[in-house]
């Protein structure tokens, strides 16, 4: 009889591929797995998984009612759960899921997937950030193990709550290059003009997102396409108006990971403009970091610490320092009239994702796993 998992997450679970991906391990290794989310006015349809899913439709959509609600729910659906393991996403679905698996003694499995309580959001907000360093400070040293996304931020957490912590980073499973549909320019009706991609699930502030869309003023013959959501989003579509720029910036919603896969594929380059305002950015690992690298494109980046790292490390892209305007178009515009200098990083990027795909990742997942089977 297979041992059974409940998955928790508070974002959508269509775009979040790390909690897809962690599921799909765990189908692998033979667990009955089901996943628990939310359910939002523009969420789009779950496509068919190997696993169960259950959205929540919460009355609450922000704020500490949300949490509390979400909590709450979750705490009762784990209290009736037949599930041998409790697994949390982020901080913000810890509490229910830590509080449950003490009264049932279950297992629990942590993956936090940034340092939660420095994100801007929190950072501007000093009493909210407060709340959640206690509610952070008072569960992990009760803690055996949890997991996170970079070194830098493993180390934060080791030190902090002297409790193991396994690094598991957010890479594309390496069989997603040879994805059955092949996309074209046409799929997305794309101008014939080459592509200076941004993606991302959470185009937020302090993303070097407005100094990109400005540069725009200084490149020709290519277009910049953001493709994803974010609270910077609406404004970003103000600024490109306020600059004219609407010919040679083309904004895309968030959509299925597949179909951004095969948008990426058709980018020149790809940026990552993230800024070190905050510890959580500044010792971050983006996952466009690897969703670039596996599509075969280029990358264009800040020197982020384990950014700069992987960069160098495999050769794949350009590091910049100074991310004004005129700088990021300088880079842009070097590497767009560099023919040659793209193709040498374009085969780097496809030498990369041998090493740098969720197929090693997921050991450490699954290594974790093995451990409560032995708990029995």
């Amino acid at each position: 009889m297979k041992r059974k998992v409940v998955v928790s997450v508070i974002n959508d679970l269509v775009s979040d591929q790390r909690v897809h991906k962690s599921c799909i391990t765990l189908v692998n290794q033979g667990w009955d797995v089901r996943l628990v989310g939310r359910l939002l006015k523009n969420s789009l349809e779950l496509p068919d998984r190997p696993y169960k899913s259950h959205r929540m439709k919460l009355l609450f959509t922000t704020g500490p009612l949300f949490y509390a609600e979400y909590n709450i729910r979750l705490f009762l659906l784990l209290m009736f759960s037949k599930a041998s393991v409790f697994h949390s996403n982020d901080l913000d679905t810890l509490p229910a899921n830590f509080l449950a698996s003490k009264i049932r003694r279950k297992s629990l499995a942590y993956d936090s997937h940034e340092y939660f309580t420095e994100v801007p959001e929190l950072v501007t907000r000093p009493f909210t950030q407060n709340v959640w360093r206690k509610i952070e400070g008072l569960i992990l040293p009760r803690m055996a193990e949890m997991f996170t996304v970079s070194e830098p931020i493993a180390t934060l957490f080791r030190d902090k709550y002297n409790i193991k912590v396994r690094l598991l980073r957010n890479m594309p499973r390496l069989a997603l290059t040879s994805s059955k549909k092949q996309f074209q320019g046409a799929d997305f009706n794309l101008p014939d003009k080459k592509i200076i991609l941004l993606q991302g699930a959470g185009i937020n502030i302090d993303r070097g997102m407005e100094e990109l869309i400005e540069s725009m003023l200084f490149v020709d013959n290519a277009v910049l396409v953001i493709a994803g959501s974010g609270d910077v989003v609406p404004l970003l579509k103000e600024q490109t108006i306020k600059l004219k720029l609407q010919d040679k910036i083309i904004f895309f919603d968030k959509m299925p990971f597949e179909k951004l896969h095969g948008l990426t594929k058709l980018s020149y380059m790809g940026c990552s403009l993230d800024e070190a305002t905050n510890i959580n950015y500044e010792l971050s690992l983006p996952n466009k970091l690897f969703d670039y690298i596996h599509a075969g494109v280029p990358i264009l980046a800040t020197n982020l610490v384990e950014v700069e790292k992987i960069i160098k490390e495999f050769n794949v892209g350009l590091i910049i320092k100074d991310i004004s305007p005129k700088s990021i178009a300088a880079s842009i515009n070097s590497l767009l009239n560099d023919e040659q200098k793209r193709e040498e990083y374009h085969q780097n990027c496809l030498k990369a994702r041998l090493e740098l795909n969720w197929e090693n990742e997921e050991k450490e997942l699954i290594s974790c796993y093995n451990s409560f089977d032995s708990i029995g």
